[in-house]
């Protein structure tokens, strides 16, 4: 690492230890009820940052999904105790990350014990129960953690203890309107040098970009900093444009270990667009009423993503797997397409989806291909097939591999997509 980044990561800890510590010494009392992020900076309250496609929109989240994070700090025999209720959503997860901004541990929605007498939807498809017959617990401990007890392993415990981020993940909540899945986000109790401070979820996020003082100016430039390093390393400027391949890395990008990504850089010029096309794998249309933990479907979870190529690295639009028209065969048909070139109601064909292009202003995008959590019987055609076995995607997911070609607008409008492949 760099000295900057070093002096951004000192800062950071310094924020988030001394308050962290000022409450256990009684100097800021942690409040009773939910106060505003502006407000209660720090530890004040849980869940001080929130990213998705419309606030803290960094490194390239998908916009079905919404991610809460949680800066902490642990010393020796130090925990977090985590207090929920397993959301209404297709898929929810547990993660810890370093200062890199790298994975640490994860613990799954279908990992986590209920509580007694309470029901986990995520690991048998029945109907979702009440709220509170669903409630769990779990623990950040600074060392090896026991998933089967709920534990999730933080950063470990030094002289210089490292920040660290714990995030709830909830992709597709049932309730649009929801981005927490109809339920409440976990309370949390930190164990900091042998004292609880209990804390409620903040009552609106904190994004730092909004804000000026020392914790903005300090996660600011870690985001900053790192995402611009990971995001250029993933896919780096020579990389061959409407060709997806495997990223070179996602370290240093928040990355989910449950899902995969092959991607392809994308340049824009005026009356061009991008056409994409493969086989839709099948999943559980949690919108449509279907359990996550439905039995058959290929994925839990698929997406097409379309992003600024430019810091801190945001996502321009997605379409999701129940976002998104298939034809007869489950072929899906993506045109990513500027408005001034082409827009839906230009399309008549029904089974084509428009992905806009967002601002011409930003030329570079990158365009990407989620799969989460294939079945075995998928996982030869999955994205996790190739980037485990090191082959090039092209040549191991068959018909479910991104087949994409630059194409003119006019000849979408005028001849369909099917002549842009000829």
């Amino acid at each position: 690492m760099s000295a900057q980044v070093h002096v951004v990561i000192r800062a950071l800890a310094g924020v988030v230890i001394g308050t962290v510590f000022a409450v256990v010494a009684g100097m800021v009392p942690a409040p009773a009820s939910a106060a505003p992020q502006g407000y209660a900076p720090g530890p004040g309250c849980a869940w001080q940052l929130m990213s998705n496609s419309t606030d803290l929109n960094v490194a390239f989240p998908d916009a079905n999904a919404t991610y809460w994070v949680l800066p902490y700090a642990l010393g020796p025999g130090d925990s977090i105790r985590l207090s929920g209720t397993f959301p209404a959503a297709r898929y929810f997860s547990l993660n810890t990350y370093g200062t890199d901004l790298d994975t640490v541990d994860t613990l799954r929605d279908d990992a986590i014990r209920p509580d007694r007498g309470s029901i986990n939807p995520y690991v048998a498809p029945v109907a979702m129960p009440a709220p509170a017959e669903r409630r769990w617990h779990a623990t950040v401990v600074p060392g090896a953690a026991d998933h089967s007890r709920n534990e999730i392993r933080g950063l470990p415990a030094g002289q210089q203890a490292p920040v660290g981020f714990l995030l709830v993940r909830i992709y597709v909540p049932d309730d649009a309107a929801s981005p927490n899945g109809g339920v409440t986000l976990p309370t949390i109790t930190f164990s900091v040098g042998g004292q609880s401070i209990p804390l409620q979820p903040c009552a609106q996020p904190f994004n730092p970009r909004r804000y000026q003082g020392p914790i903005a100016a300090a996660l600011t430039r870690v985001f900053d900093d790192f995402i611009e390093r990971a995001a250029a390393a993933s896919f780096p400027d020579n990389a061959a444009e409407v060709t997806f391949t495997n990223p070179a890395t996602t370290a240093g990008l928040f990355p989910n270990g449950d899902n995969k990504y092959v991607g392809s850089p994308l340049t824009y010029r005026p009356g061009r667009v991008a056409v994409i096309r493969g086989k839709a794998p099948t999943f559980p249309d949690s919108r449509a009423g279907q359990s996550p933990a439905t039995p058959g479907p290929q994925v839990r979870y698929w997406s097409m993503c379309q992003n600024d190529k430019v810091t801190p690295y945001p996502v321009v639009a997605c379409a999701a797997d129940f976002q998104t028209r298939l034809d007869a065969d489950g072929y899906y048909t993506y045109v990513i397409a500027a408005p001034a070139d082409l827009t839906p109601e230009q399309v008549a064909s029904s089974d084509l989806t428009v992905i806009p292009w967002g601002t011409t202003s930003v030329e570079r995008k990158i365009v990407f291909l989620r799969h989460m959590l294939p079945s075995p019987q998928f996982y030869p055609r999955s994205v996790q097939a190739s980037q485990d076995s090191g082959a090039p995607p092209a040549s191991t997911m068959g018909p479910y591999y991104p087949r994409a070609t630059y194409c003119s607008a006019e000849t979408v409008r005028t001849a369909g997509w099917q002549a842009c492949y000829r």
